[in-house]
């Protein structure tokens, strides 16, 4: 099963993900496995190296052994999958490849990685080429950092980490004040929504800013009755004391408006909803900060955005106070 798809990507580049470390990067840099966007092929194009290629790519080994690649995760958590894209690889990709997983503190430098111990999540699988390979892993530990094994040489596109994201609580909550429980670095996801057409609901609550109308949630133009909604799971049972809703990028599609529910139960399928927020009116291109607005509810699960009729949301922010130990 590839359920694990749907989980948050802890490599992105986005979220913090770099590939820090790499033995063998002649044709191609290592840093292009964790790019956002899609690989792309370039016909003709060549560079002193050779083909010009948009992923990490080894030169031919002539000798035994095999290439790797050291990823920093952009968010530590619990590894369930990875996909192993080799597009446009068609001579040139791995016969096979590994992922090995650790958990170190703080930022390690490269002494720190050679001495770290290591454990498989991925034994060495078969690859195919121009293809999105997609294999579960194996284990839950913790993780902060992976290694791919390549064997025994060549190119890979792209590597997506999905898995679920099991932030330090303990450091989050020690400076006190209120936390974003919806937010993707705080294990906060987008379990459900009623359509998301144009975007991805998960990208509400990725950090900072959106960056244009593509890195936001949008749906489709609704043209019978009802709204579109999203359910968030927080990352942390708690209470929302402040929500801010913004529209950024949105200009013509924006929601007319918008209101918010919250369950304390653990399956939103079955949940009673509260409401947090009523019916509240929204600008297209803004920031929407509601406080005053809100009924305090003690520990919270899930959180419902409606938005009326339809529309683009590009950040949701939940800020408020833990009441519960992390789930």
């Amino acid at each position: 099963m590839n359920d694990f798809l749907s989980l948050t990507d802890l490599a992105a580049e986005r979220l913090g993900g770099a590939v820090i470390a790499a033995n063998d990067e002649f044709f191609a840099e290592k840093e292009n496995l964790v790019k956002a966007a899609a690989p792309v092929w370039k016909e003709g194009l060549y560079n002193d190296r050779g083909k010009w290629m948009d992923g990490w790519e080894t030169r031919r080994r002539r000798d035994p052994g095999y290439d790797w690649a050291i990823i920093r995760l952009g968010l530590p958590g619990a590894v369930r999958g990875v996909v192993v894209d080799t597009a446009f690889f068609t001579g040139n990709y791995p016969e096979a490849c590994a992922v090995e997983a650790c958990e170190l503190a703080g930022v390690p430098d490269a002494a720190a990685l050679e001495t770290a111990v290591w454990a498989e999540i991925l034994p060495r699988t078969l690859l195919k080429g121009d293809s999105k390979n997609v294999f579960p892993t194996t284990g839950a530990r913790r993780t902060t950092h992976l290694r791919l094994n390549i064997f025994p040489d060549g190119g890979v596109a792209r590597l997506r980490v999905h898995g679920d994201v099991l932030p330090d609580w303990e450091s989050i909550l020690r400076p006190g004040g209120w936390v974003d429980l919806g937010a993707l670095e705080h294990a906060g996801r987008v379990v459900g929504q009623s359509d998301m057409f144009y975007g991805d609901a998960n990208n509400m609550l990725r950090p900072g800013r959106s960056t244009h109308m593509g890195d936001g949630w949008e749906t489709k133009r609704r043209r019978g009755e009802g709204h579109d909604w999203a359910i968030v799971k927080l990352g942390h049972r708690g209470t929302v004391r402040r929500i801010e809703i913004d529209t950024d990028h949105f200009r013509g599609n924006a929601p007319g408006s918008c209101s918010l529910d919250g369950t304390t139960g653990d399956d939103p399928a079955q949940a009673n909803w509260t409401s947090l927020l009523g019916l509240a009116k929204l600008q297209p291109h803004a920031r929407h900060l509601f406080e005053k607005e809100i009924t305090a509810v003690d520990g919270l699960t899930h959180v419902r955005l409606n938005i009326r009729p339809d529309g683009g949301i590009a950040r949701l922010r939940l800020f408020g106070t833990v009441t519960a130990p992390a789930r």
